[in-house]
């Protein structure tokens, strides 16, 4: 056999190539070995039929927490995974210098997925995050040690992709924008980029943006308000546009709190279109209002932004921000990951962080996906209750976690 595995008959989009046709994607040793209009199946030693299908380079969620079991919000990769089409999850600062040896060892090194990470300026991680504990990890200004995090850098080089700050009232408290410059300072020392999240002020958003450089990513950048990035008549902030004209990267990460639809519409419609559309899923947001990246990008789907430019901002351009052009591409010599990928007609109704609600008639689904040339299909009983999800303002830790793995014994 010439090939280990073949995606055949599939509608291959692949943005970074300029890509869009019939196209066979055939897989050897864990890399694009060939991609031609009509591969012989007898070339391969399984064949995958994507008739129907959307086949795309796998998708990078540039923005997940999954650092299960180690910390209170993280959820399990590997279940995630062939369902939300997903082959590499980049863990956007779970662990910090002082805990990303156990996120290695036992969560990384362990997943059957990819998983790439950012490292928290804060020593501990985020450590307390639920609905009923709320303690920002740089609340606390002894906990931010660059030296530490670039130590950790040092030492985890091969999967740490950059720095991870969380600026705002909940994730710093009364510490304002020392955590971010102290990130900033870890970041160029480690010769990485930063990923900055913003939530209620302070700081502002005006404090963050300025000083962030070319390829370091603003996070939450359609969150609502306050810190929101358009003014009450819906005009786009000013310095959005110089940060996007700097090289700013601007990322979705819609979590429990932090997309909105108005936003949304009104960055798009001014031209602000996302770079990235990521997930930050999160244990209190893998049930609603976020889901997964496949229901993040079925929102921007059905807010307007085309289906070329949404797969381009969950393949290339999250590949392009960790520095790894071996991902998301399908060009030949690239590593062997493939969503294969559905749009699925129907009455959808996507909810955002802040309650609202729209419809759709389209969603993505996910068929399955290659990591590396091993075929994962989508096993689960169905796609996700988009319609039918509610808040944990009730529950504790315990409750939700239980109910995410499995462990209730009601």
């Amino acid at each position: 056999m010439q090939f280990d595995l073949l995606v055949k008959s599939g509608r291959l989009i692949d943005p970074a190539s300029g890509l869009d046709a019939p196209r066979d994607v055939a897989i050897a040793d864990g890399r694009v070995a060939a991609v031609d209009t009509d591969i012989p199946a007898g070339h391969a030693a399984r064949v995958i039929d994507a008739a129907g299908c959307i086949v795309a380079p796998g998708l990078i969620d540039l923005h997940s927490h999954v650092y299960w079991g180690g910390t209170s919000l993280g959820v399990d990769a590997d279940r995630l995974a062939a369902r939300s089409g997903t082959t590499t999850f980049v863990d956007a600062g779970s662990a910090g210098a002082g805990n990303f040896l156990g996120f290695r060892r036992h969560v990384i090194e362990r997943s059957k997925v990819r998983i790439l990470a950012y490292v928290n300026i804060s020593f501990a991680g985020i450590f307390g995050f639920s609905q009923t504990v709320m303690v920002g990890e740089c609340s606390d200004l002894r906990l931010c040690d660059p030296r530490e995090v670039v130590a950790s850098v040092r030492e985890h080089a091969d999967v740490i992709v950059g720095v991870k700050v969380r600026s705002g009232r909940f994730a710093s408290g009364t510490s304002g924008i020392a955590p971010v410059d102290l990130a900033l300072e870890a970041a160029d020392k480690a010769g990485l980029p930063l990923m900055a999240h913003i939530d209620e002020p302070p700081p502002g958003r005006s404090e963050v943006l300025p000083r962030l450089r070319r390829g370091d990513i603003l996070t939450h950048c359609f969150r609502p308000f306050p810190n929101a990035p358009i003014f009450a008549s819906g005009a786009v902030r000013p310095d959005m546009r110089l940060a996007r004209e700097r090289g700013v990267i601007f990322d979705i990460g819609h979590g429990m709190g932090s997309f909105d639809f108005e936003v949304a519409r009104a960055m798009l419609e001014d031209g602000l279109a996302p770079d990235v559309i990521s997930s930050d899923v999160h244990l209190y947001c893998v049930d609603g209002p976020a889901f997964d990246i496949l229901v993040c990008m079925s929102k921007l789907l059905a807010l307007g932004m085309p289906l070329i430019e949404v797969l381009r901002a969950a393949t290339q351009r999250p590949a392009e921000a960790i520095a790894r052009p071996d991902l998301g591409t399908l060009r030949v010599g690239a590593v062997g990951d493939v969503s294969v990928l559905r749009q699925r007609s129907g009455r959808f109704t996507f909810v955002d962080a802040v309650g609202a609600s729209l419809v759709a008639e389209q969603r993505l689904v996910a068929d399955g996906i290659v990591i590396g040339g091993a075929w994962w299909p989508n096993e689960a009983v169905d796609d996700r209750a988009i319609e039918r999800f509610e808040g944990h303002a009730r529950h504790t830790h315990v409750d939700v976690a239980g109910k995410h793995f499995g462990h209730n014994h009601e």
